[in-house]
């Protein structure tokens, strides 16, 4: 089983929020961490609700006569650095894995415990403290009814680590946490479904999934689907990192671009302060400062659109099944040029039977169901229609512009317009 793309965008998930800019341990948005996938200790969740002392996936998979699974269980381990009164929580890696055989799989599945010991380090006046981890690794599929040979497959891992005393606080509760908990699960003889996008006949089964603290989602190399990662971030099927990106910056939806240049920007004194708080945060600074100039040029304006899909021979843009005439599938979807069918500039709907194009004064009427409290100051204003869009679902929507604000041209030449339903606009009877 091939783990190798998959564990790429795991890592990526398991440092998400390790530290954040600017990196520093008195920087207030690194006093409270450790924020994805913790699975507590039981003694804590009976003192905290809001936590939870196991994380489950379940999803659904196409078997043959000899399914067997494999799973690898991956978390931080919180080491507590202390020195001269200060302390600051370091990470220690930690992998489980469990194979289940075909017969144990749909015959009452298969508990697998672990234990993980603690220690301590000292170097110089620096102590390192690890305690205790326990816990079970439970594997079970159930086959579903109907002609495709379908089971639902349940992971679920649970900590069982044991304090000396409860603790009282998260803070408390962290050394004997599973943090950033996730699951990589590969399967031979068989296939996974796509929890996000299955096929019909398997859509109930999905959604009859219970995935707590963790969803599934195909990650399998080449677009293979014996694969699943599932992690406490929700992804998509197939993720991948951004080839560009030069390093973790431990935000997983980082503008890279944008952390790099702040990084740069902190001042010495600043950067001894992040170097001295963590090794990741040391190796982090020192690889910003080796970025040149061809790196920061990767970084920027890069744009990504579906990939253009060959056709039969002798066949063109705009001539497949449902193709309006005119679309161009290299043009990205988002881009009106996509489909020469829609002309913003000079489409036009009906309004209380009234053609509203580019060019007609309408009077402003928002609608209940807006969310903006704003809109109240623009009920009864009159605006001109600069023009007429539609989404994806061919659902029509209003640019518009005040007619009476006087930098309204400034905003039209960009693009600074105000949109609105059609039948949140009244036809004005006189301009």
């Amino acid at each position: 089983m091939n783990f190798v793309a998959a564990r790429a965008v795991a890592d990526a998930v398991m440092y998400e929020g390790y530290i954040l800019y600017p990196y520093r341990a008195s920087a207030p948005k690194n006093r409270s961490r450790w924020q994805f996938g913790v699975v507590m200790a039981p003694g804590y969740t009976a003192v905290d609700p809001s936590e939870r002392d196991f994380a489950q996936t379940e999803c659904v998979l196409e078997r043959g006569a000899e399914t067997t699974v494999a799973v690898v269980i991956r978390f931080l381990q919180v080491q507590r650095r202390t020195s001269d009164g200060s302390s600051w929580d370091e990470a220690v890696e930690h992998e489980l894995v469990v194979r289940v055989d075909a017969a144990r799989l749909l015959d009452g599945g298969q508990v697998t415990e672990f234990e993980i010991p603690g220690g301590a380090e000292r170097e110089g006046d620096i102590l390192r403290r690890r305690e205790n981890l326990t816990a079970s690794v439970s594997v079970l599929a159930t086959p579903l009814p109907g002609p495709w040979g379908a089971a639902r497959l349940r992971v679920r891992v649970d900590n069982r680590s044991v304090s000396a005393t409860v603790p009282g606080t998260r803070e408390d509760a962290l050394p004997t946490a599973l943090v950033a908990a996730h699951m990589i699960i590969g399967l031979h003889g068989g296939a996974f479904i796509s929890m996000t996008d299955p096929p019909e006949w398997a859509s109930a089964e999905v959604q009859a999934c219970q995935n707590i603290g963790c969803w599934p989602v195909l990650a399998g190399a080449d677009g293979g689907r014996q694969v699943m990662l599932s992690t406490p971030i929700i992804l998509y099927d197939h993720p991948e990192l951004a080839p560009e990106s030069p390093g973790d910056l431990y935000d997983g939806t980082e503008i890279d671009e944008i952390l790099s240049l702040r990084t740069l920007a902190l001042s010495d004194a600043e950067k001894l302060e992040a170097r001295a708080t963590d090794p990741r945060a040391a190796a982090l600074i020192d690889r910003v400062e080796a970025l040149g100039p061809d790196d920061f040029n990767r970084m920027h304006g890069t744009i990504r659109s579906p990939r253009v899909v060959s056709g039969p021979p002798g066949r063109g843009p705009g001539t497949g099944p449902g193709e309006p005439a005119g679309y161009e599938p290299a043009v990205p979807w988002w881009d009106p040029a996509a489909d020469a069918s829609v002309s913003p500039d000079t489409d036009a709907i009906t309004v209380a039977g009234r053609r509203i194009a580019r060019g007609s004064l309408v009077t402003l009427r928002p609608g209940v169901r807006r969310s903006d409290a704003q809109d109240m100051f623009l009920d009864g204003r009159a605006a001109r229609v600069e023009a007429v869009l539609l989404d994806v679902d061919d659902t029509a929507y209003l640019a518009v512009s005040l007619t009476d604000d006087p930098d309204q041209d400034l905003r039209v030449a960009h693009g600074r317009f105000l949109y609105f339903s059609p039948d949140e606009v009244e036809p004005c009877e006189t301009p």
